[in-house]
């Protein structure tokens, strides 16, 4: 939800309430935490929005007699929200045609986030691998990764907004972090090193180069598509250089006159391909020891509408 979404939303649903402009400006403050915590709940944008739609609805028909912490009331509601739909949208990704990626998310945290550090660990969290495999935690497992990890959030923090205890709470944070960690591929690439390793894949891949792309691509590279049924892509995990490096080839023979621009998604350097005007597809590239070890390709166009704003 925008910010003037936001507005209109609080305006028609609270009238002429004096402490509209009071209870909009609190929740603006947050508004980024709380997109932050959906989106890493969920890997949708869209579902993300409707959460934190629905949370400010609950903020602007609170008692205000009864938040004591207005932060933490918007945090526990819109992981609780986001707890509910991601139980609800389980059964329907089970079902999903093909691989599932997360719908990609524009970062360019840039100036609001200045610290080298923070921004490090903001953009892991958000990253497709991370995503990934988050998947497959449970429900509040992920929540209490995304408070814990993403966010730092005290456990008595957390425990309140998940309505757990303290102990419960620090056991389901050990083992989500195990869990993790022993699934996430570990890269660490310097940004220069990761866009011209991305500008050359993107020279290579438009001009169908497979020579160019084999030298690129790590031996045991993977390539993950996710096309939800709704556009073309591998219905299956693509492994190997030669495997890969054929399929990202022909695909550019089948796409002649795309365009392809550099940007940012997930917190890292991708490639966005249009035709027409309209995205047809985004690259994401894990890269290590100086070669591309993942390529993730997001096709579903209902996961594509923001990737150009």
């Amino acid at each position: 939800m925008t910010s003037t979404a936001a507005d209109s939303a609080s305006q028609a649903h609270l009238g002429d309430d004096p402490d509209t402009a009071t209870r909009t400006a609190v929740f603006q403050e947050h508004r980024i935490l709380l997109i932050g915590v959906a989106y890493r709940m969920l890997g949708s944008v869209v579902d993300a929005e409707d959460v934190v739609q629905e949370t400010w609805l609950r903020w602007a028909g609170a008692d205000r007699a009864e938040v004591r912490e207005p932060r933490g009331y918007l945090v526990r509601i819109t992981t609780r929200l986001a707890i509910d739909r991601l139980r609800q949208s389980r059964s329907r990704r089970e079902a999903y045609v093909g691989p599932w990626l997360p719908e990609p998310l524009v970062t360019g945290f840039g100036e609001a986030v200045p610290d080298t550090a923070e921004r490090a660990m903001l953009a892991e969290s958000v990253s497709f691998a991370v995503l990934v495999v988050m998947e497959s935690l449970s429900p509040l497992e992920r929540a209490v990764f995304v408070l814990r990890e993403a966010f730092g959030l005290p456990y008595g923090e957390i425990a309140a907004a998940l309505d757990r205890g303290e102990p419960a709470v620090r056991q389901l944070a050990a083992r989500a972090r195990r869990h993790v960690d022993e699934r996430r591929p570990r890269y660490s690439v310097d940004p220069a090193e990761r866009r011209a390793l991305t500008e050359q894949f993107i020279d290579a891949a438009a001009g169908g180069d497979l020579g160019r792309l084999l030298a690129l691509l790590a031996p045991g590279v993977r390539l993950i598509g996710d096309g939800g049924g709704k556009a073309q892509a591998p219905l299956r995990v693509l492994e190997t250089a030669d495997h890969v490096g054929r399929f990202l080839a022909g695909a550019a023979a089948r796409m002649p006159g795309a365009e392809l621009a550099l940007t940012e998604l997930n917190g890292q350097l991708a490639v966005v391909l249009s035709v027409d005007g309209r995205p047809d597809m985004a690259f994401s590239l894990d890269v290590a020891d100086g070669a591309i070890a993942c390529v993730y390709i997001v096709r579903n166009p209902e996961k594509l509408a923001g990737v150009l704003e």
